[in-house]
């Protein structure tokens, strides 16, 4: 299986965590960029956190820097997103996604995992 596998998702009150794991294959792994995205009912998805092949270089949306890190085990063929200090306006359904390099945009990412759903109540 090329495809991501997210995991994690669930129901936490304001101000709760939650970490969210996604798993890939070795083939595409240990050689691709990370990028977790999100989408709210009714919105597009957008870009939250991106990681690039070593793990050196990360990148956040405004909305979450200081709250989400993003991470990586090579090993484990695993990316993580720990969220922190959630708000309401992260509910959506958040996708992994692998690409050639990090990128903010959707259509660098070649491979997509099905989503897992994560839901802030106030």
């Amino acid at each position: 299986q090329v495809q991501p596998v997210e995991s994690g998702g669930g129901l936490v009150q304001a101000g709760g965590s939650l970490r969210l794991s996604c798993a890939a294959s070795t083939r595409i792994f240990s050689n691709y960029a990370f990028g977790w995205f999100r989408q709210a009912p009714g919105k597009e998805r957008e870009f939250v956190a991106g990681i690039n092949w070593s793990g050196g270089r990360t990148s956040y949306a405004d909305s979450v820097k200081g709250r989400f890190t993003i991470s990586r085990d090579n090993p484990k063929n695993t990316v993580y997103l720990q969220m922190n200090s959630l708000k309401p306006e992260d509910t959506g359904v958040y996708y992994c996604g692998a690409g050639p390099h990090l990128s903010v945009r959707i259509v660098d990412y070649d491979y997509w995992g099905q989503g897992t759903q994560v839901t802030v109540s106030s």
